[in-house]
């Protein structure tokens, strides 16, 4: 069905020849990168112009973009704010934190306009040490969660984010456990186990009470996942949970919670790998819980892309979130290897459904620490890198830097050609020039893309030249055409 309505679409591109000049003209601002690094997600100083006809030679795919089809809404762009990334952030001076937030969530200049936040609760394995907002010695218990205490976030999280919510009032903040107090889990213990039956109504107080907690604080969380990695047991702090647990949790307990004290907060499934759909199809399919469901959450260290995909077609009316992937480069690299990573990261994973990408983390030292010991994340390099008040800006940055600074919360994914689709070609009969000829053809070639229409208006084309060659190709929008060259390995945002 897809392949036939971009056969249909790339047809009409053709034949809208006829009324081009009746269109107006647009300019075309490019911010590209080069996987030399000599060139950092940078606007280039010339515009490319559209016309009304084709111009020079066409080499290379051609790009249709169709605003007519319509598809998911953004909710935003960004990485983890791990207390470990607030930790560092504190132990530079305020000039500098304040130079550092500004660049990561203004979209000012040459700002990136970081979007959204993922927020750990309690501690995850990118903490200096394992806490809770209930810690209790051996053999205690806080049925009435009399203890919950912020305390440790106030120290680093909940002040940063009070500072970029300065910044960035809008911003989306999604938040997530690793691991429930120690009291109410099957070993005692911060690492593995499971939730006690008996403490599933307590533990989602402890939800509820976080969230009101937060909101004091001013802080709005958004969303929430149930557990983080459900099917890890090997992070300090971790817990598992199987999808029936977490299903019985949310339908007996913390949706009805959620509902009584009138928070809008929503529901987030699963937040693990993609190769596992079956874990949220699952619940999604219990009449119970789904209707306390807002959608799914993946990580993409196992599995493939189109799981999300799968997840919508069974459920259309769930929302997809991508919301965690690590993605890390060598210190000093003379290259950086964006466009893969753009490609997967960006593009694959919006074309698959989700509303959102996530990757983790914002930041860590020149060693990847602070991190937990037995089951922490020693390979876990930041968006950004912090050396005191000096910052050094990784893959991860210039990854989410393509979409976050023009693809704002609100813009709508639209069509744009794809791989496999189905392309039109008319040509004039060479014996009877009267009579048009036309052929169709996979359109294979086409560089991986992805576009949105902002609230603003305005288009957004992200494109990665995965290839080992520069690639010419052409973007036709509404009945107009603009020219361009990437290099290989290069990443172009075009915003018109």
């Amino acid at each position: 069905m897809r392949k036939k309505l971009m056969a249909a679409l790339l047809l009409s591109g053709f034949i809208s020849a006829g009324w081009a000049q009746q269109t107006p003209s647009f300019e075309i601002e490019a911010w590209v990168t080069e996987p030399d690094r000599s060139v950092l997600f940078q606007q280039q100083t010339e515009k490319i112009p559209f016309s009304s006809t084709p111009q020079g030679r066409r080499t290379g795919s051609t790009i249709v973009i169709d605003e007519q089809h319509a598809m998911q809404s953004v909710d935003g762009f960004g990485y983890a704010l791990t207390g470990g990334s607030a930790e560092l952030m504190m132990l530079m001076t305020p000039a500098a934190r304040t130079a550092l937030l500004q660049d990561l969530f203004s979209t000012k200049g040459n700002h990136i306009g970081v979007s959204y936040i993922r927020l750990t609760i309690g501690a995850s394995d990118l903490n200096s040490f394992v806490f809770s907002y209930n810690d209790l010695k051996a053999g205690e218990t806080d049925v009435n969660l009399n203890k919950f205490d912020l305390a440790q976030d106030k120290k680093d999280v909940i002040p940063v984010m009070k500072e970029i919510l300065s910044i960035n009032p809008d911003i989306q903040i999604l938040a997530s456990p690793w691991s429930p107090p120690t009291w109410m889990k099957t070993n005692d213990k911060v690492k593995a186990g499971g939730l006690k039956p008996e403490y599933y109504e307590v533990y989602a107080r402890y939800f509820i009470k976080y969230i009101q907690a937060m909101k004091a604080e001013g802080i709005e969380i958004d969303a929430i996942t149930i557990q983080n990695e459900p099917l890890n047991a090997n992070n300090t702090p971790s817990m598992r949970m199987s999808a029936q647990e977490q299903g019985e949790f949310i339908k007996k307990y913390l949706g009805p919670q959620l509902a009584k004290a009138n928070l809008k907060t929503k529901i987030v499934l699963f937040d693990h790998n993609l190769d596992r759909p079956d874990y949220a199809l699952a619940i999604l399919n219990d009449p119970e819980v789904n209707p306390y469901v807002d959608g799914s959450g993946f990580h993409h260290y196992g599995g493939d892309m189109s799981a999300m995909t799968v997840v919508h077609n069974a459920f259309p009316d769930k929302h997809l979130y991508f919301t965690e992937q690590m993605i890390t480069e060598r210190p000093g690299s003379p290259n950086i290897a964006i466009a893969a990573q753009v490609k997967r990261m960006i593009i694959d994973v919006t074309r698959n459904w989700s509303r959102n990408v996530i990757l983790w983390n914002f930041a860590a030292d020149p060693l990847n620490d602070p991190h937990t010991d037995d089951g922490g994340c020693s390979m876990c390099q930041g968006a950004v890198t912090i050396d005191g008040d000096k910052v050094t800006n990784n893959l991860a940055y210039y990854v989410i830097a393509h979409a976050s600074k023009f693809i704002r919360p609100g813009s709508v994914r639209i069509g744009s050609t794809n791989a496999g689709d189905m392309t039109v070609a008319l040509t004039t009969d060479e014996e009877r020039r009267e009579v048009t000829r036309v052929a169709t053809f996979n359109n294979m070639d086409v560089l991986p893309n992805v576009a949105y229409k902002t609230p603003e208006g305005k288009t957004v084309l992200v494109v990665a030249n995965t290839s080992f060659n520069t690639q010419g190709f052409r973007i036709q929008y509404k009945g107009q055409y603009a020219n361009i060259r990437l290099n290989p390995g290069a990443v172009g945002t075009y915003v018109w």
